[in-house]
């Protein structure tokens, strides 16, 4: 079956603004191919000198489309199966030869499909995530793949009638999911019945509203290595850049944390913000297969960036004096804010909808051939040899906040900060807009995980400082019995060592008195003092008193020791 083509003309200045009258004038016409998402051809007639933004302003006048912001170009080069065309540039710089092969694809992925102004954008969307389906790069379950397909199968056949649609022949000729199986097929039918009254719009509204919600939705990945040199895939996004490694996140850098984006030859950086607990930032590089893969990283990055984030688009950075040798491309188109910003007054327009794919077999590359030719080159740009060089992102000269770049770079270099002043100027409300919900519900989500965190090691802290205290108050009442008990010791062992003294004493002055008496009478008679004396009474054969002071004092010693 041949394909369906169609021819458009350059129209004149007014048509195409950003033309210039020379370019309508002068020069030969070039022959530019263009396949559109639904798997038609479209043949523009155009001057050879005529930029990337007056060939897809053409082609989007062609198709009535008027939200032309989200959508973009693609070519295909040896080393890059989805190559960007730049709008800035002419197109013949990249084509030397007609007809000048191209693919018009969705370039921005609204974060929220429902804020489109126009059915027709929404059309176009559905097709293009029907083509990343069917070509792999938007990965679904098997439930999923039913539901998307069944809502792409009421907006253009309507609802369900028995009578013509008795079994599932009448899906023969959609195109649901790249191994479409006879199961698949019956559970489209069984779910498109639900789906009764739904208008085409309708339809198409929860088809996105459907898609969004898939991991990969909008993702465009790179191909790179980490810094100990495992395969990864770096996906960049409306919210910021991912990482997955094996098809699972692994990691995610939102928009406001990153403040720098850099490439240097094959290696791309990105400088994070300090965290809550943090006193320096940091700077995390990836290897790239190539100088061309890392540029078209940070190119992607630039334009997600300021598509998304920023009020308006970076302003170019004036000439000065000494020479500039990084990169200057700036993203120059209209962002996000400014599109929805300026109302569509118009009737909505008629077209038709072909949403079953069966174009797409005509296709002069079609989807499985063109994911094929993606895998292939993802082998290409992953490689087997470690890196060459990678960074020391933790010394502290790497690490460190007063570090500055150096004033002359490489040609091979390129920078940008996305704290620019346009985003500054934004502030707060510009993170209050309404396509930003996705990125401020993830980081709510992020801040309630936090909050959880928190108030556990709260919760553990206070545990552990209460097993602290507990232990702190055994330990101190062990010891004041310890010493209570030392002293009543030596209480005790005082109070028996005075009582020895004064037996000794007493004894000691009644020898010495007996031998008084027999040395001072030298005559040999006896004297009434050398008589012997009787003992009193209340003394004891040891001559120790029975109610004495001493023993009083030891009594008292230990009564006090006790208490």
């Amino acid at each position: 079956m041949p394909a369906e083509t169609k021819t458009a003309t350059a129209g004149t200045e007014a048509d195409t603004p950003t033309k210039s009258k020379k370019a309508n004038i002068t020069g030969k016409a070039g022959l530019a191919r263009v396949t559109l998402l639904d798997g038609s051809l479209l043949d523009v007639t155009i001057d050879r000198k005529a930029k990337g933004r007056d060939l897809i302003n053409t082609i989007c006048a062609g198709l009535n489309i008027v939200e032309k912001d989200y959508f973009g170009l693609t070519y295909e080069t040896p080393s890059d199966p989805r190559a960007w065309l730049d709008l800035d540039k002419p197109v013949s710089k990249v084509f030397p030869t007609d007809p000048w092969v191209l693919q018009f694809a969705v370039k921005f992925y609204p974060p929220e499909p429902s804020q489109l102004q126009e059915d027709i954008t929404r059309y176009q969307l559905c097709l293009q995530v029907r083509n990343d389906i069917l070509e792999g790069r938007l990965p679904c379950t098997f439930v999923t793949h039913a539901l998307l397909g069944s809502y792409l199968v009421q907006s253009e056949m309507g609802d369900y009638d028995p009578k013509e649609m008795p079994d599932r022949r009448y899906l023969k000729d959609f195109k649901i999911a790249p191994n479409q199986t006879p199961e698949l097929e019956d559970k489209v039918m069984d779910l498109h019945k639900t789906h009764k009254g739904q208008a085409p719009a309708e339809a198409e509204l929860h088809y996105l509203e459907n898609a969004k919600k898939l991991a990969m939705y909008g993702v465009d990945l790179h191909p790179a290595k980490d810094s100990e040199g495992v395969d990864i895939m770096l996906g960049v996004c409306a919210s910021g850049l991912l990482v997955y490694r094996d098809k699972l996140r692994i990691n995610r850098f939102a928009w406001p944390k990153i403040l720098k984006i850099s490439y240097k030859r094959h290696h791309f950086y990105i400088k994070i913000r300090p965290g809550d607990f943090e006193q320096f930032e940091s700077t995390i590089g990836f290897k790239l297969a190539s100088h061309q893969a890392a540029k078209k990283l940070w190119k992607s990055c630039v334009e997600h960036h300021t598509f998304f984030r920023l009020m308006t688009p970076e302003p170019p950075t004036k000439s000065s004096l000494f020479p500039r040798f990084g990169s200057k491309y700036r993203y120059s188109g209209r962002t996000l804010y400014e599109s929805k910003r300026n109302p569509i007054d118009r009737t909505a327009p008629k077209f038709d909808r072909s949403l079953s794919g069966r174009r797409l077999t005509s296709r002069s590359m079609d989807a499985l051939a063109m994911a094929e030719k993606e895998k292939d080159a993802q082998k290409r740009h992953t490689m087997g040899h470690p890196p060459e060089h990678i960074p020391d992102f933790e010394s502290p000269r790497s690490r460190s906040p007063l570090k500055k770049d150096k004033k002359e770079k490489s040609s091979l270099e390129g920078d940008y900060s996305t704290h620019t002043g346009a985003d500054v100027a934004a502030g707060e409300s510009a993170s209050a807009v309404a396509y930003l919900g996705k990125d401020q519900s993830d980081a709510e989500k992020e801040a309630k995980l936090k909050k959880k965190q928190q108030e556990k090691e709260e919760k553990e802290r206070k545990e552990r400082e209460k097993k602290e205290k507990e232990a702190l108050e055994k330990a101190a009442k062990e010891k004041a019995a310890k010493e209570k008990a030392a002293k009543a010791a030596a209480g005790a062992a005082a109070a028996g060592i005075n009582g020895n003294d004064d037996l000794n004493d007493s004894n000691k002055s009644e020898k010495s008195g007996k031998g008084r008496g027999g040395g001072l009478f030298s005559s040999g008679r006896k004297s009434k003092s050398s008589s012997p004396t009787k003992e009193p009474k209340d003394k004891d054969k040891s001559g120790k008193a029975k109610d004495g002071k001493s023993g009083e004092l030891v009594y008292a010693d230990l009564e006090l020791a006790a208490a």
